[in-house]
């Protein structure tokens, strides 16, 4: 006979609820809150429930990159003690409760009692098939009982589905629909199984590890070096279960991993020893990885030593579809990508900027240059705190003309940028205030001749506190092999304009399309990125500019230090690592050595391109 099962009456209307604010509750609650649902948080611990509603706000930009479209109505999100007042009314429930078979019984026992008779129940058990919770609730509840395993999104958007043995079919298609409207990927299981379909085969992966381990074998960083190399991969399973290095996508903790192997010893028989190892070593220590400070297979990051790269996307990559031009011109975005870790995928801090270019950091808030429309006298500077939220005009519309990349000087607390359009550098505090002009190339409004003569662009700037200098760029034409880098006082010379400062220097001149520029004062280095034609352009460059320069640079005057750029913009050096951060206009985000040799390829957004970048140490 057909099923009768339809969808929840009004489910649109209705909120979404979490059980289980942890590692992996918040952030199922945080994709269905950016999808424009009401979603309630239910926990027992009054902290659980904070760290969730505290972990939505800070992050939902991220989740919000995620959907394929944006939503009708905003989403939003509250937190609850109480079991029965959290699934009133409610048209779907997530349990993500630990993997404790008695726990995960009462609980859909309760959702039997509480939630509405036309709710469709979820487990994202990773170990558990749903049948096997059900042993404490009526037939007619099993048919709207199903798995949806999800991984670990934003960056992991895999979402397994499977049967309970009773679940009413047409909830399948229904649920995938919902999935993919939240920016997930849900992929439906054939029959019901234990573990699924990914996690059968981690499972045991996973478990020979932890052998290998606790016989004393080899080492966590060893194993996953090995994984790396062999399968060419960007994380490695000591890392996935749950490491203190790299904030992996996959990372659940070691508790989590506890609980998904005793399940497995219980059903299938297998041996003790290995889980016997890890509760001795790691779970009665507290060292349960990410989600403690106490570090897990390996020991816990110190402060300071891993790295968020924030860097700028033009949003010019995208197909139009259905947007205008003026909307195409303001889809620029902030993404922010953490460096250690290979695996993670960037995430949105700041959307709908016009043409982004120019990004920096100062006191715990980036800045950042919008360009505008390049034909109009209508760039901004703009201020944020590093999660995206408070966000400040700097330099008004129309007090700069298309800004270019941004250097803060960190002792003087000092704005410093390039206007191409506008033929000018220029400088500010942070606050905007002490806007001033400090060299100027021509004026735009009344020398258009000059406006469109591209040797007079200033694009690239940076400061040496030690020489007392600010340095620029002007790019000259497209692979015209007429680019210059110029420098001057950090003081406007008395009786100087900045039309006619007489203590301009030029620093190097012929470059294929010079851009970005990056002074290390404790080095003595210059480094810039250059467009332009190979050999000499697409290019990383280095000129030593305090102390004896180096044999290198004889014939050409530089080094070039990283070749095959597409189009490379932003550049940032990063001394505790002593590599360069480079980003370019086909979307790639590049880690290269000052000494030369090989880059190595960070992430790649294949519909991407990217400008300027920046980083923070945490």
């Amino acid at each position: 006979m057909a099923s009768q099962w339809s969808a929840p009456a009004n489910y649109e209307n209705r909120p979404i609820c979490i059980l289980g604010g942890g590692v992996l509750g918040r952030r199922i609650a945080a994709c269905f809150v950016a999808a424009g649902h009401h979603v309630r948080i239910r926990d027992p611990s009054a902290k659980s429930r904070d760290d969730a509603v505290k972990y939505i706000k800070e992050n939902l930009s991220s989740f919000l990159s995620l959907l394929p479209k944006q939503p009708e109505r905003q989403g939003s999100y509250d937190a609850h003690e109480d079991l029965a007042a959290a699934v009133k009314d409610c048209w779907l429930v997530f349990e993500a409760v630990p993997e404790i078979l008695p726990l995960k019984e009462s609980t859909f026992a309760d959702l039997e009692r509480y939630a509405p008779k036309d709710c469709i129940l979820a487990t994202n058990s990773s170990s558990f098939k749903s049948g096997e919770l059900l042993s404490r609730v009526k037939d007619e509840t099993k048919a709207r009982v199903l798995n949806t395993h999800f991984m670990m999104p934003p960056q992991a958007i895999i979402v397994e589905l499977m049967t309970s043995g009773h679940t009413t079919p047409e909830i399948f298609p229904f649920v995938e629909m919902r999935m993919r409207e939240a920016g997930l990927h849900p992929v439906t299981a054939l029959k019901e199984s234990s573990g699924f379909i990914f996690n059968r085969i981690w499972a045991a992966i996973k478990r020979e590890v932890l052998a290998v381990l606790a016989e004393g074998v080899s080492t966590p960083d060893v194993v996953d070096g090995i994984w790396k190399e062999q399968y060419n991969s960007l994380i490695g399973p000591c890392e996935m279960m749950g490491s203190s290095v790299g904030s992996t996508p996959h990372s659940v903790g070691l508790d989590t991993v506890e609980h998904i192997e005793q399940h497995y010893v219980d059903e299938r028989g297998l041996p003790t020893s290995s889980l016997a190892w890890l509760r001795e070593n790691f779970i009665k220590a507290g060292k349960l990885g990410l989600k403690s400070d106490k570090g897990g297979l390996y020991d816990p990051p110190t402060p300071g030593s891993r790295t968020k790269i924030l860097f700028l996307n033009l949003g010019l990559g995208e197909p139009f579809g259905d947007k205008s031009i003026s909307e195409v011109m303001k889809s620029g975005e902030i993404l922010e990508i953490t460096a250690e870790d290979r695996a993670s995928k960037p995430v949105a801090l700041v959307r709908n900027q016009a043409l982004p270019d120019g990004i920096d950091v100062c006191d715990g808030r980036m800045y950042w240059t919008n360009m505008g429309n390049p034909n109009e006298n209508d760039g901004t500077v703009l201020s944020a705190n590093l999660d995206g939220s408070d966000i400040q005009t700097i330099i008004p519309s129309g007090h700069v003309h298309t800004p270019k990349q941004t250097h803060i000087d960190q002792t003087a607390k000092k704005l410093y940028f390039c206007d191409r359009e506008g033929l000018r550098v220029m400088r500010s505090n942070l606050d905007g205030s002490e806007h001033e002009t400090l060299v100027q190339t021509g004026d735009w409004r009344s020398e258009p001749d000059k406006a469109q003569v591209q040797h007079n662009w200033p694009v690239g700037i940076t400061v040496s506190r030690k020489l007392n200098k600010f340095m620029w760029t002007q790019k000259g034409g497209s692979k015209a092999s007429d680019g210059w880098i110029f420098s001057a006082s950090l003081d406007m010379p008395q009786g100087s304009t900045a039309s006619d400062r007489k203590d301009i220097e030029v620093l190097q001149k012929g470059l294929p399309e010079c851009i970005d520029l990056e002074m290390d004062d404790d080095s003595g280095v210059l480094y810039w990125t250059d467009r332009g034609e190979l050999p000499l352009g697409n290019t990383l460059n280095k000129k030593q500019m305090i102390g004896e320069p180096p044999a290198g640079e004889k014939h050409l005057g530089r080094q070039i230090i990283a070749q095959g750029l597409g189009e490379g913009i932003g550049l940032k050096f990063d001394r505790a690592r002593n590599c360069v951060y480079v980003a370019d206009m086909a979307g790639r985000l590049w880690k290269c050595d000052p000494n030369g040799g090989l880059k190595e390829k960070i992430y790649e957004g294949p519909t991407h391109v990217y400008t300027g970048l920046t980083f923070v140490k945490y």
